[in-house]
């Protein structure tokens, strides 16, 4: 099991039920300006990318992939030029990435005021998820290989 928090972060999960193989990226930025893939894992682009090159190395192909993508909130002050959150801006790459690489996203939760905390089990592709809010804490998940997302609402 990998856990991790996001914010405007986000995680991009892969995972093959044939190999029983999992895969998770936690990018901070959008897209990698280097040419040469510099710091390959700090970015959404490069990541999704690099997760993609290695699946196809163990003979995985594209469509026996399950794609799932959390996080992008928007808890940062800082806007690109056109006034575009960092949360937002990861979020539209990660889908652009998706998309272009051929890539099926089966579940997605992303965007909003709050972050998350994410635990995703490699073996099975299956992912849980906590929304923060303050006082009221909401867990969601995604039942691994369904599409299928539960929820509860607690108070602390």
């Amino acid at each position: 099991m990998v856990s991790t928090i996001l914010g405007s972060c986000v995680a991009v999960t892969m995972f093959n039920p044939g190999t029983r193989v999992g895969s998770i990226c936690h990018a901070m930025l959008p897209r990698n300006p280097s040419p040469r893939g510099g710091e390959t894992f700090h970015f959404v682009d490069s990541s999704i990318l690099y997760m993609v090159r290695r699946f196809r190395a163990l003979g995985v192909r594209k469509g026996e992939m399950e794609v799932k993508l959390f996080g992008g909130a928007d808890v940062l002050e800082y806007r690109n030029q056109n006034g575009i959150s960092v949360g937002r801006q990861n979020v539209e790459i990660a889908l652009e990435t998706i998309r272009e690489a051929g890539l099926r996203l089966i579940v997605s939760d992303v965007g909003g005021k709050v972050g998350r905390k994410l635990h995703f089990y490699t073996h099975t592709g299956e992912v849980l998820l906590k929304r923060m809010a303050g006082p009221v804490e909401q867990r969601t998940g995604v039942l691994g290989g369904t599409g299928m997302i539960f929820a509860s609402t607690t108070r602390k």
